[in-house]
């Protein structure tokens, strides 16, 4: 009976075993090729007449990515409509966008491929081509990811990392997550294109020190004291509708429109990073692309966890 009672203990834990690292599978760029092999195409349609009729639906799905991944995971947990959940977040409330997009593609991909295409492996795919679409790198996206049935606003709130932050937080926010402060000032060149509310940079461009004073002028004049929170200024002064790398040359000359932006070049540790990006757009655009991959492995749900929404605003039912 002790040697039965250890057998069965013997194969409880390697079906354990064996289901956890299914659960956890690494992504694969060729997840769907069988499943699903028009989804990438499908997606680039969608997202080219989307950046054609608007620019900037580009900017607001990189961002939407960032903001699903730091929070759960690449998940796509930012994208459900649940009451306390991610979109009311301090961070996301009233400045994302970009969900129509994704819902139209995920109609598109289910027409084709019924309940086969995670919305989380879509928001992926459309960051991308967002990118790309605004003269940026492109990748081959890992995929495999399943989706959230859950939303948190809480961990929202705890997790993103805000417009006011000190270089130190920027570093151990991003280490949290298992990006280098490379691969965070590298991301952080993503604010190369789109624009940001009043309310984001009002306290730098009318209490920091280290800003151009007359870049600061000119942001003051459609963002005022107090009022006007909905009010935009381009990320990029120089070219919010291209990604490349004249961010990095903004921050070289204290024109970063973030305080959270400045911080980068504030003589701390990622200021030469900074400068050897101003000078090299190809080294720059390398360690984005390296460093959007390492995201969007951030605890990605996979095999027989979470499950593939039919709307990507709902869970199953």
């Amino acid at each position: 009976m002790a040697d039965a009672a250890r057998i069965m203990h013997y194969v409880l834990a390697v079906s354990l075993l064996s289901f956890v690292a299914h659960a956890h599978a690494q992504l694969s760029t060729t997840f769907y090729s069988r499943s699903c092999p028009s989804l990438e195409t499908t997606v680039w349609e969608v997202m080219k007449q989307a950046v054609v009729k608007e620019q900037r639906v580009g900017a607001s799905l990189l961002r939407l990515f960032f903001h699903d991944c730091f929070v759960q995971g690449c998940d796509g947990s930012i994208l459900l409509d649940a009451a306390g959940g991610e979109k009311s977040a301090g961070p996301n409330a009233n400045s994302l966008r970009g969900f129509d997009v994704i819902d139209t593609i995920k109609a598109r991909v289910e027409a084709k491929c019924p309940g086969v295409v995670s919305c989380a492996d879509i928001l992926a795919l459309a960051a991308r081509d967002g990118t790309f679409l605004l003269r940026g790198p492109t990748w081959k996206v890992p995929l495999g990811r399943r989706d959230s049935t859950t939303s948190n606003q809480s961990l929202a709130n705890a997790n993103l990392p805000s417009s006011g932050s000190s270089l130190s937080t920027l570093i151990s926010t991003f280490a949290s997550k298992g990006l280098s402060a490379t691969d965070m000032t590298a991301l952080s060149g993503a604010h190369t294109i789109g624009l940001a509310r009043c309310s984001t940079f009002r306290d730098h461009v009318y209490n920091d020190a280290n800003i151009n004073s007359s870049f600061a002028a000119r942001r003051r004049k459609t963002c005022p004291r107090s009022g006007g929170d909905s009010h935009l200024a381009p990320m990029d002064v120089h070219s919010s509708r291209v990604f490349d790398n004249s961010y990095y040359q903004n921050l070289m000359t204290r024109r970063g429109l973030l305080h959270s932006d400045q911080e980068l070049f504030n003589g701390g540790s990622q200021d030469a990073l900074v400068r050897q990006y101003s000078a090299n757009p190809a080294l720059f655009r390398k360690d984005f692309v390296t460093a959007m991959i390492k995201m969007g492995n951030i605890n990605p749900l996979t095999g027989t966890a979470g499950q593939i929404r039919k709307n990507c605003r709902v869970v199953n039912r």
